[in-house]
């Protein structure tokens, strides 16, 4: 549920507004002190409904403008002469949702109808119900409410538009300086490992062809050398994965687990709900999460099977990924490089992540996503 400034819901706002213009109407109503006939019952009636429908004005703005309007020009052909303020506040919601044709031709259609009703209600003569005044009065306050509906409509429009422009650049300097860094990686420590590497490959090779008994500590380089320089790659290719290679996303995380049952792992995934409506932003996210987490699965786990289960809601995604290693409650998770980046990733989109050992052993990684943000 959305909230406001205030923290308030906005369905609790909503509500508010409704009570209260209704409550306002009725006490307009009232003090006009008519009788309890069966036509100011109605009038009464069409008084509270036209107020109370303005609690679903945000998510169905034209309706409730159809309904407010037919209240305001019902309750004046009773007998009631109310102004119609719920209508006002209808419009001015119309118009924030953008329906600008069909606010104004409603509009037009209720102005036209209130002095027919009102002439009909016998409230007024035909001078009186086609007053100049009063038809003024009603039209400026008409345009008042829909000017400020569309004044607050651009106002956002153009608050969005910053924000996206802001992320926008953000995100573009954000790739220039990964890129960067995977340059400045590739120079720097590309070459050097790979001489460790290869130096102690040869070592290692002409001490067992000459018959000599190898080092521990020179098996421990050669080895050392080779995780570098697989490391190495693996982390050059992620910084350059969103420029040179298709976006990872959702749909390519069965790549991932059926990879990792290849290595040994012995790893299930099971995706519900629809997956047509996650934005492409969740989807990536989620594949770094399942990347990172089935990796130190098969490094630091020492785990024989693995689970990961991506629910997709309406409102969010929740990711949980589960495995039967070593991993006891009160071993704390070391906050490596991985780590930071998937809770990085995730606090970035709004949502919350926790990683931590399960009680009864192995490691859980948990991530719910929300999708209208990262939309």
């Amino acid at each position: 549920m959305s909230r406001g400034r205030s923290g308030v819901p906005a369905g609790v706002r909503d509500w508010a507004t409704a009570v209260g213009v209704a409550a306002a109407l009725l006490v307009t109503g009232v003090s006009g002190q008519h009788s309890a006939s069966g036509l100011d019952l109605l009038g009464y009636a069409l008084l509270a409904a036209g107020g109370l429908a303005l609690a679903v004005g945000r998510r169905h703005p034209v309706p409730v403008l159809a309904v407010t309007g037919s209240c305001a020009v019902g309750y004046q052909a009773a007998g009631f002469d109310v102004a119609a303020v719920a209508f006002l506040f209808a419009v001015y919601a119309a118009m924030r949702a953008g329906h600008r044709l069909i606010t104004v031709a409603v509009s037009v259609a209720v102005l036209a109808s209130l002095p027919l009703a009102a002439l009909a209600s016998g409230l007024h003569d035909t001078g009186e119900a086609f007053a100049q005044a009063r038809g003024a009065l009603e039209i400026a306050w008409l345009i008042a409410a829909g000017a400020a509906g569309e004044a607050l409509r651009q106002a956002e429009r153009r608050a969005d538009e910053a924000e996206r422009t802001r992320e926008e650049t953000a995100r573009r300097r954000a790739d220039e300086e990964r890129l960067h860094i995977a340059r400045e990686l590739h120079d720097s420590l590309t070459h050097q490992i790979s001489v460790i590497k290869v130096q102690s490959e040869v070592a290692v090779h002409v001490a067992r062809k000459r018959g000599e008994p190898v080092p521990e500590a020179l098996l421990a380089i050669r080895e050392a050398g080779r995780e570098a320089s697989r490391e190495l790659r693996a982390t050059l290719e992620a910084l350059r994965d969103d420029d040179k290679s298709p976006p990872r996303g959702l749909d390519h995380v069965p790549e991932l687990v059926e990879r990792a049952g290849k290595s040994g792992l012995e790893a299930t995934l099971t995706i519900e709900g629809q997956r047509d409506g996650v934005p492409a932003a969740v989807g990536r996210t989620v594949y770094r999460i399942v990347q990172e987490s089935l990796t130190n699965i098969a490094r630091h786990a020492d785990a024989g099977t693995a689970s990961v289960r991506i629910d997709c809601r309406p409102d969010a995604l929740a990711l949980r990924i589960d495995d039967d290693g070593k991993a006891t409650p009160g071993d704390a998770p070391e906050p490596g490089v991985g780590l930071l980046g998937m809770r990085e990733r995730v606090t970035a989109l709004g949502g919350r992540l926790r990683a931590e050992p399960r009680s009864g052993g192995g490691f859980t990684v948990q991530a719910e996503l929300p999708l209208e943000r990262a939309s």
